[in-house]
């Protein structure tokens, strides 16, 4: 059973869509089954993963207004090496659309529990509002990955995001809790930085990612070719980020793994 993760920050700019297509291509280079979806109407993490948002037949808008499965319309993103679920601006009307619908904050639960199985992970992009559609994302998934920069609004802004997710928690998902907060273009010359994340640490003790996601030149260029980091250049400083944040993802939600290979026997060095 997959694992659902919602990428969410009701502020933009903060590196949202670049960790959903990243953590992605990521999670997909150690071997996992990985599924981006993309509820964001702008499409950027569609196209950041190589996938056309003006081609594609059917998208998460079909999805949620019940016209195709998700199965359907999953396609494939080959530079990223994981599946993707697309969006463009036809999803701007599902909004007004799903008013009128019956259990419409679980449109996109009662998809992904068609498709859970077939994954190991789930991310959902999120746009940097709160709507109807990020509503069916946090109803959704297992947990909120946040990504934040080191910076005072950043801070109010996480304490809004949290009231929201205590919100739908009592409402709507019960199991809905926040994952792991992600420190994005961070500049440890900045005394600003060490405030905020000493801020973070006091607070979210056990959320705080170790991994900090530089400002790196690569890692801002590589939308605009359509790919993600591990496909324009394996050896930045931003793909070694994302990989180790998918180490420390896979660590957190996978902690058998670990605990069978701390269990096993030192070698004897042979006399």
């Amino acid at each position: 059973m997959a694992k659902v993760f919602a990428i969410t920050n009701q502020k933009g700019g903060v590196g949202k869509t670049t960790t959903s297509v990243n953590l992605a291509a990521s999670l997909a280079a150690t071997k996992r089954r990985v599924l981006m979806i993309d509820i964001d109407p702008q499409g950027n993490a569609t196209m950041g993963a190589g996938v056309d948002k003006n081609l594609q037949q059917h998208t998460v808008y079909d999805v949620l207004a019940g016209d195709v499965s998700m199965a359907e319309a999953i396609v494939y993103s080959p530079e990223g090496q994981f599946s993707v679920l697309a969006a463009n601006s036809d999803l701007t009307a599902a909004e007004v659309q799903l008013l009128d619908v019956d259990n419409r904050e679980r449109r996109l639960e009662e998809a992904i529990s068609t498709v859970a199985d077939t994954f190991d992970y789930i991310l959902i992009d999120c746009p940097p509002s709160l709507n109807m559609l990020t509503v069916n994302a946090l109803t959704a998934c297992d947990g909120v990955i946040i990504p934040m920069q080191c910076e005072y609004y950043a801070l109010e802004g996480l304490s809004s995001l949290k009231e929201t997710i205590d919100t739908v928690q009592s409402a709507l998902n019960p199991r809905l809790k926040i994952e792991g907060i992600l420190r994005t273009m961070y500049d440890p010359r900045m005394s600003l930085t060490g405030e905020v994340s000493a801020q973070l640490t006091q607070h979210f003790p056990l959320q705080l990612y170790h991994t900090c996601i530089p400002r790196n030149v690569r890692l801002a260029e590589a939308p605009s070719f359509g790919v993600p980091i591990l496909a324009y250049d394996k050896a930045s400083k931003g793909a070694l980020a994302y990989l180790a944040l998918a180490g420390e993802l896979i660590k957190r939600c996978e902690p058998e793994r670990y605990n069978k290979k701390s269990q096993k026997k030192p070698a004897v060095a042979p006399e």
